[in-house]
């Protein structure tokens, strides 16, 4: 039998995980031939809520499911993970602007870096979910100096499946007609959410939608403002969602991107596109068996590289924010 995977996540008595950790015991993220092992990891007053969520994950008797492990200490959570999806975090509360939140939740993502540098496996990869995901990540991955930085992705899967929903609808397609989409930056309220590569049924999108105005507009602050949208509709934060974009960005830099298609990571940027080497920034990429590759040639218009700059400005905001933390 294949070694199970250990799979470390944090926050796991949260609603995303609720949708999450289910999915991955079911062998959605690695594939029904790979056995995992959970390593779940909360604070300490969220212990008694996953003792119960644990409780239904025996209950569902998946056959993957080799082990659970539960610890409200990182060092042991992380102890031996071959992959970390790093979902916990301080919520915005009340009166919050963006960099007060960086600041709240910096110190956390000091701890788990040092942690996954001590304890995790030597094929550790870690994905970043809880927000501000770039900012948290680029700490996380500063404070890991033995794990190769390209180890460290933010999720910016979620603005990927987004957008092509936005598009699909748009067009009058399946969202299966869409391909090649593009997100470049933050995960906020800049990113760039890149309709000139993306292709319907093969075709440009700019040639398919003719009602470019759109596009240039209420497509991308759609986008740009989606998570906010469906707080003031529910009450709440995106979870179903959130999960269902960390299964396919883990899934797909494991197992691969489709033939033909690319992925979108917020990764350790290498200069590529001529984006601040260092800042932990959404690009397209193709993944194959854990690593992945930057999509080159990809054409950025003046269009594009304005909204890349704003959304690069404010990724250097935050780093300076954090500048003590790195």
């Amino acid at each position: 039998m294949t070694s199970p995977k250990r799979v470390a996540v944090t926050g796991a008595a949260g609603s995303i995980c609720y949708s999450l950790l289910f999915r991955i015991a079911s062998g959605e993220m690695f594939g029904p031939d790979q056995p995992v092992i959970l390593q779940l990891i909360e604070i300490p007053p969220a212990m008694g809520a996953l003792e119960g969520v644990v409780m239904e994950l025996d209950d569902c008797a998946f056959p993957l499911l080799q082990d659970i492990t539960l610890s409200d200490n990182p060092r042991d959570g992380f102890d031996g993970a071959n992959a970390a999806v790093l979902v916990g975090g301080k919520p915005r509360g009340p009166g919050m602007v963006r960099a007060d939140l960086i600041k709240e939740n910096g110190p956390i993502f000091v701890a788990q870096g040092e942690a996954l540098n001590d304890v995790a496996a030597d094929d550790i990869r870690v994905a970043v979910v809880g927000n501000p995901c770039n900012t948290n990540c680029l700490i996380a991955q500063s404070n890991a100096p033995d794990i190769p930085r390209t180890r460290f992705a933010a999720m910016t899967r979620l603005d990927q499946n987004r957008t092509a929903h936005q598009l699909a609808a748009k067009a009058g397609v399946q969202v299966a007609s869409v391909s090649h989409v593009s997100i470049w930056g933050n995960h906020s309220n800049t990113m760039y959410p890149d309709f000139y590569n993306a292709t319907i049924d093969g075709e440009p999108v700019v040639d398919v939608i003719s009602d470019h105005e759109w596009l240039k507009n209420d497509f991308i602050s759609t986008i740009q403002g989606r998570g906010k949208a469906i707080i003031e509709a529910r009450g709440s934060s995106s979870a179903a969602s959130a999960a269902n974009a960390a299964l396919d960005m883990v899934r797909e830099w494991f197992l691969g991107t489709p033939e033909g298609e690319w992925s979108n990571m917020a990764i350790v940027s290498d200069g590529s596109y001529d984006i601040t080497e260092g800042l932990v920034f959404s690009h397209p990429v193709i993944c194959n068996d854990g690593d992945y590759e930057i999509v080159e040639g990809v054409e950025l218009n003046d269009f594009a590289r304005e909204k890349i700059a704003v959304t690069e400005k404010q990724l250097l905001e935050e780093r300076e924010v954090v500048k003590d933390l790195l």
